[in-house]
């Protein structure tokens, strides 16, 4: 299984790749649009600020490969963190900037959710799912995952919203839209739970 790990400067590829080889997995850093030519499975990766990161994307040429590869394609694609976040309609970190499109929703930061906890959200919490479905198969309910950020993506449509998380309100943690996925939590970094998850994700087959 070839899996393309995008890299647009603001991922962390190291963890990311050698989770995936530990799976075996024949993982590799796509350093340019291109290179998705050649992916089963592509994962974006993500660490920052959402502003920063599209304009990384847009200048470096990525976003209509990205899209084409999903919807021409059919190829499965994981966004992580703040590579979850970018697959939104638009984000307010940065000021209004326009997301990849890929799911319905809007991205904004977590205490004008209703969050009166520290931000950012920093730790293992909880993770809750409506359906075991793909990602979450064979993980028990309710397993920890390990979070990082201070946004949170906000779905237009519910059934997006593949498990959530409580961080002094209720969070989106993970979205699917399609063969299009998205954790908030780093999977890389969670442990047997996060690991499964992976496994899953190359394991699946579009219909």
């Amino acid at each position: 299984m070839k899996v393309g790990i995008i890299n647009y400067g603001m991922g962390n590829l190291r963890s990311v790749k050698r989770a995936l080889e530990d799976l075996s997995a024949e993982a590799f850093v796509a350093n340019v649009p291109d290179d998705l030519g050649r992916a089963e499975r592509i994962i974006l990766p993500g660490v920052g600020a959402f502003s920063e990161g599209m304009r990384r994307l847009r200048d470096a040429g990525w976003i209509e490969p990205i899209r084409n590869s999903v919807a021409e394609d059919g190829k499965p694609l994981l966004g992580i963190c703040l590579g979850m976040q970018m697959l939104a309609a638009y984000g307010e970190e940065g000021g209004i900037n326009p997301g990849l499109g890929l799911v319905e929703g809007s991205v904004r930061r977590i205490d004008l959710l209703g969050c009166q906890l520290r931000v950012p959200h920093v730790g293992w919490n909880e993770v809750t799912y409506s359906d075991a479905g793909v990602l979450f198969a064979h993980i028990p309910q309710h397993s920890d995952f390990y979070f990082v950020h201070s946004y949170a993506l906000q779905v237009d449509a519910q059934e997006q919203a593949y498990a959530t998380t409580s961080y002094g309100v209720a969070l989106v943690a993970c979205v699917r839209h399609g063969h299009v996925f998205g954790t908030q939590f780093h999977p890389e970094k969670s442990s047997k739970a996060g690991r499964q998850l992976l496994r899953n994700f190359l394991d699946y087959r579009p219909c």
